[in-house]
């Protein structure tokens, strides 16, 4: 029977040979790449071609949540599994809506993420008890009110304007932002404008806040304007 094929995507090197010292002692599954950021998540999964994707939600350059939206868009039959220390509803409601297949909290990571990468494989979803007790209840709500508030403002930006907020949010000058993205100053100085006017926002500290509100960079990477 042939392997099921994982990568890894995660910026914190001693939580990644964690995962993989896990996953190699499973039958069955095989590690064929790792990526310590976003942008190369997205690039080696273009390139291998994994039948899992195991993905961080904050990593530099290009976060989970926008790496697993170009992951889908360029192959929509990936499978991606979402790691990441946070629960909230936000965080959930955004990778789901994306079509992740599943959502693991961290610190149980290493009791259920070989049998949820064996789910996934086959097609099933697969989310840490917690949350999907939360879903149980949204759906609920959403039966017995006909609402339920998430915040998807960041669904009306486009993937290269999520790609510059993050890095404004890092704290990257444009120049800098231009360089990492091989866009021209100007070109990176009109989605700052279009994220401002999208947002109804008018500086960069409020537009770090957003990003850290809607995951894009987690609090503890924060720009020093803030």
């Amino acid at each position: 029977m042939k392997n099921i094929t994982v990568l890894i995507a995660e910026d914190h090197t001693i939580v990644r040979a964690g995962l993989l010292m896990l996953l190699k002692r499973e039958q069955g599954i095989e590690v064929i790449g790792q990526a310590e950021n976003g942008r190369d998540a997205v690039k080696l999964a273009a390139k291998l071609q994994p039948d899992v994707i195991v993905m961080d939600i904050a990593m530099p350059y290009l976060n989970g949540i926008e790496a697993t939206r170009q992951i889908l868009h360029a192959r929509s039959d990936a499978k991606v599994i979402i790691l990441s220390a946070h629960a909230d509803d936000t965080y959930v409601q955004a990778i789901m809506a994306l079509g992740a297949y599943g959502y693991l909290i961290k610190q149980i990571a290493a009791q259920v993420l070989p049998e949820a990468i064996r789910r996934v494989n086959q097609g099933k979803k697969c989310l840490s008890p917690i949350i999907a007790e939360r879903r149980k209840q949204q759906r609920q709500r959403l039966h017995d009110h006909g609402d339920v508030h998430g915040n998807k403002a960041v669904f009306t930006l486009t993937s290269r304007e999520v790609e510059v907020l993050q890095l404004i949010a890092e704290g990257r000058a444009n120049k800098e932002s231009a360089q990492e993205l091989h866009i021209s100053i100007k070109t990176v100085e009109k989605h700052r404008q279009s994220l401002m006017d999208k947002l109804n926002l008018h500086d960069t500290a409020s537009l770090t806040r957003y990003a850290i509100a809607t995951g894009i960079i987690e609090n503890s990477v924060q720009a020093t304007t803030l």
